[in-house]
């Protein structure tokens, strides 16, 4: 997802904003709400927009490795 390159995420994030975003994706929410996107992205020095592309391409990776739609249908994350 960084310099190894994953085509997917072709934004330019430090390795501390990565492991930042992948611990709220992992532990808090795969669909934070707006309140906490905003401090997602207060405490990884993006805006809301950088913070919410993220979540929607790491969303759809997660999607596809769990052998599900890209996007969000019927079954709930």
């Amino acid at each position: 997802m960084s310099a190894s390159g994953n085509a997917m995420f072709a934004m330019d994030l430090a390795e501390d904003q990565i492991k930042v975003l992948e611990e709220n994706f992992t532990k808090v929410s795969k669909h934070p709400d707006d309140a906490t996107l905003m401090l997602i992205a207060a405490e990884c020095g993006l805006s809301e927009e950088e913070t919410a592309k993220w979540f929607r391409m790491r969303n759809a990776q997660w999607r596809k490795a769990e052998g599900l739609p890209a996007e969000l249908g019927s079954v709930k994350d």
